[in-house]
């Protein structure tokens, strides 16, 4: 499936972000996140990794979730890897529990995967449990904790996810272990 295929779960469909979603992502980030980025962070990431944003809609064609992601360049032992972070997701509460998040994710991963990632990365919040459970099943482990990394004071755990195959967990440690402690 290419990255810029349609993913359908019941009622909804995952697809590539577009400018024109920029208003309703806006709105979702602002009413269901405590962290809000401006329009340029979005605009800006949008233009640098398109085939990493994607939105989720309902039937009607209403946007209820979106996943943003960016790729970056880490440097671990003798090798450059080449990871792509888990900006922000999120979907409207009413649309909760439904596979929204999941679908996202996965999409995101293919983004991903698109411009040779070798790994995926993101922050949580350490209180977000149903967060934190939907990334253990989609395969995610903790590296650690980034103390007082929400504006708020809360600690975020760092968890990861290996994309390339073979490459050893000891070089995300290398790449990503001095954000965290154990």
């Amino acid at each position: 499936m290419s990255a810029h295929s349609s993913v359908m779960i019941p009622n909804y469909r995952i697809r590539p972000f577009k400018p024109e979603d920029l208003e309703a992502v806006e709105r979702i980030n602002r009413v269901f996140l405590p962290e809000n980025y401006p329009s340029y962070f979005f605009m800006e990431n949008y233009r640098r990794f398109p085939r990493s944003f994607f939105v989720a809609e309902d039937e009607n064609g209403n946007l209820v979730g979106y996943v943003m992601c960016r790729v970056e360049s880490h440097y671990a032992k003798s090798e450059t890897l080449i990871l792509g972070h888990i900006l922000s997701i999120a979907v409207s509460k009413d649309h909760r529990r439904k596979g929204i998040g999941e679908a996202l994710m996965l999409k995101a991963e293919e983004g991903l995967l698109s411009y040779n990632c070798d790994a995926v990365y993101l922050e949580v919040r350490v209180s977000n449990e149903p967060a934190i459970r939907l990334y253990e099943k989609l395969g995610y482990k903790k590296l650690g904790i980034i103390p007082f990394y929400y504006a708020d004071g809360e600690d975020a755990f760092l968890m990861y996810k290996i994309l390339r195959e073979g490459l050893d967990d000891s070089l995300i440690y290398q790449a990503l272990g001095n954000r965290v402690i154990r």
